[in-house]
C-alpha cells in the first residue's frame, strides 16, 4: 500500500511524457516540442502579468479623485487589461491544441508502424 501512494505521488510531480525512441520522432523532435510547449505557458504568463499591471495601473487612476480626466484613462486601462488577458488565453489554448495534435499524430504514427 505504501508503495502505491509513493508511486501515485511520482506521477503526480512528472510534469513532461516518457520519450520512447523511435525512427520518425528523434529525441531531438521531442525537445524541441517540450521547448514550444514551456515557451507557449512562459507568453501565457507574461499575458497574465500585462493584464494584471494594466489592472493595477487602472484602479491607482481610479483613486485619484482630483482628477477627473484620469477616469478615461482607468477605463481604458481596465479595457487593455482585460483584451490582454483574453488574448493570451486564447493563443495559450490555441497553440496548446496544435502542440498535442502534432504530439499525438507522431504517436498514432509510431503504434501504426509497430
Amino acid at each position: 500500500m505504501k508503495n502505491k501512494t509513493k508511486k501515485s505521488r511520482m506521477k503526480l510531480l512528472m510534469f513532461g511524457r516518457d520519450f520512447k525512441p523511435d525512427e520518425r520522432v528523434i529525441l531531438r523532435d521531442y525537445l524541441a516540442i517540450e521547448r514550444t510547449r514551456l515557451a507557449n505557458e512562459r507568453t501565457l504568463l507574461s499575458y497574465i502579468r500585462s493584464s494584471l499591471y494594466l489592472l493595477l495601473g487602472a484602479i491607482a487612476f481610479f483613486q485619484l479623485k482630483e482628477f477627473s480626466n484620469f477616469r478615461y484613462l482607468a477605463l481604458t486601462a481596465l479595457i487593455f487589461s482585460a483584451i490582454f488577458f483574453i488574448i493570451g488565453v486564447y493563443r495559450f489554448l490555441l497553440l496548446k491544441k496544435s502542440l498535442k495534435k502534432v504530439y499525438y499524430s507522431s504517436e498514432d504514427m509510431i503504434s501504426e508502424k509497430d
